[in-house]
């Protein structure tokens, strides 16, 4: 019997095989020969047991049925780790571009369009294809040595390093996390007025960072994910949608996407331009990518390419996000800053759609509410990964984390989510802009030196190896996105200062 139950666990086989073959290349021994000898091995654990029922029922179809399935389940653990379905490729830049799209973005691309009209699209393509470049040699850092891009600073550049960065950290930590919870605060108020703008404010921002918490104590990396992809979806079709929906000359939309062109804006014309390049897209939550792709299983240079597609899809999602809320500022008048603005924007489009203005406005709201959430909870499920990185890293002794606890469980990565929970929120006792304001200083200063940390790191070969050292494409790319950045630094910082 247990002869015939292994000859035929051997012809199932076959044809499921025909379905995993393309997987064979993520193993170093073909996945078919691998797959047959764990099902084979498997199978004499099973036999025991099987052929005492069988002989007692004298049923081989059990045996058969039995067999074959543990084989399957055998198989599917083989192939686990690639996970080349689609959501989980596209997984970690679904996170990158909920994470990096919030309150300032989605206020920067309205008013950019209120200011410039839809000439000034292509704006936001060239801005994510920075963005994408940056990333993109992150991961590729990280891959190719096998350490985050903050252990290869530190290993490369010294306690100076050490010391700037843990200062900027916390500082940026504080800031936005104030004006996170303050733009959640805001847009609830919106959806559910309860108590007065001010103190809805307060307590819907302490609400939302609690839920926060709760969601990545409870359910980890898999449940953040989960609601994040939810979020996502709320904003991106609910953006998209009304976009449509107001009607704009899209004639005009497709040659503001392919024919660049900057109009004046009484001598605003490049501010505006720069400050939406650079407006669309996180900033120093880019470095949560590489922390998002372990989680998947991402350790090789071989994922590269999977990266690549991963954060194509993510910054796409991000592009078209961005040229939806440039259109509707095109459309509507808008003013003031951050959520405020976004509320605006719902209630001028109750008064613009007639009929669907209602149900345009609150589609719009909860599209908006899942853009300014989607970035809280990324901010403080991931930024605490960083903290406890560098944790690890400035320990004389041993400088990678116990292989046998999760990053996410060790006790830095808990003190660091607790303290972005609870001391931002006193942010909230003050005014909305001012906080806006700091952030925005704080933010812009980080995307330049980024860039100059990934053409030193990534442009030695005897660092990350020939293959992976950066192309001159990638050089001229981070050269201009460097420029970029310090000369949208700059203009940020003259704003407000």
């Amino acid at each position: 019997m247990d002869a015939h139950a292994k000859r035929v666990c051997s012809e199932r086989f076959f044809v499921f095989s025909a379905l995993i073959g393309a997987f064979s290349a993520q193993n170093s021994q073909p996945m078919v020969a691998h797959a047959q000898r764990v099902c084979s091995e498997r199978f004499f654990v099973l036999s025991a047991p099987i052929g005492t029922i069988s002989t007692q029922n004298n049923q081989p179809l059990v045996v058969q049925v039995l067999a074959f399935v543990r084989m399957i389940g055998d198989t599917v653990s083989v192939i686990e780790k690639p996970r080349l379905r689609l959501l989980h490729i596209i997984g970690p830049g679904i996170l990158v571009a909920a994470t990096g799209v919030g309150a300032g973005d989605l206020a920067t691309g309205a008013l950019s369009g209120s200011k410039l009209g839809v000439a000034v699209l292509w704006a936001v393509v060239v801005g994510a294809v920075m963005k994408f470049t940056l990333t993109e040699g992150l991961a590729r850092w990280q891959l190719a040595t096998g350490e985050t891009l903050l252990a290869g600073c530190v290993k490369h550049f010294g306690p100076v390093f050490q010391v700037v960065f843990l200062f900027y950290l916390l500082l940026w930590s504080v800031f936005v996390g104030s004006a996170l919870m303050s733009a959640c605060g805001v847009t609830a108020h919106a959806i559910l007025p309860m108590l007065g703008p001010e103190y809805d404010k307060i307590l819907f921002g302490v609400i939302h960072s609690v839920v926060a918490v709760a969601m990545i104590k409870i359910g980890g990396y898999r449940l953040f994910e989960k609601v994040m992809r939810v979020c996502i979806a709320l904003m991106f079709v609910t953006v998209i949608a009304t976009a449509v929906a107001i009607q704009p000359d899209w004639f005009a939309v497709a040659r503001g996407v392919f024919a660049p062109t900057i109009p004046d804006a009484d001598g605003e014309g490049i501010a505006w331009t720069v400050a939406l390049m650079g407006g669309v897209g996180g900033t120093l939550t880019i470095l949560c990518y590489g922390y998002w792709i372990r989680e998947e299983g991402r350790t090789g240079s071989a994922d590269i390419r999977i990266c690549r597609i991963d954060l194509a899809a993510g910054y796409i999602m991000t592009a078209l996000f961005g040229i939806g809320m440039v259109i509707l500022g095109s459309g509507i008048e808008t003013q003031g800053s951050g959520a405020t603005l976004v509320v605006q924007l719902g209630d001028e489009l109750l008064n613009k759609l007639g009929p669907v203005g209602p149900t345009a406005r609150w589609a719009f709201l909860i599209g908006a509410w899942g853009a300014v959430f989607s970035s809280l909870l990324g901010v403080w499920q991931s930024v605490p990964y960083v903290f406890a990185d560098f944790c690890n890293l400035s320990r004389k002794v041993n400088r990678q984390p116990p292989k046998d606890q999760p990053i996410d469980q060790s006790l830095p990565y808990q003190i660091f989510l607790y303290a972005l929970a609870t001391v931002p929120a006193l942010g909230l006792l003050f005014d909305f802009s001012k906080v806006q304001k700091y952030y925005a200083i704080v933010g812009a200063a980080f995307m330049p030196l980024l860039a100059v940390v990934l053409l030193v790191m990534n442009g030695r070969k005897k660092w990350v190896g020939p293959e992976n050292r950066n192309s001159p494409l990638t050089v001229a790319v981070l050269l201009a996105t460097l420029v970029f950045f310090a000369t949208s630094a700059w203009f940020v910082i003259k704003k407000f200062v």
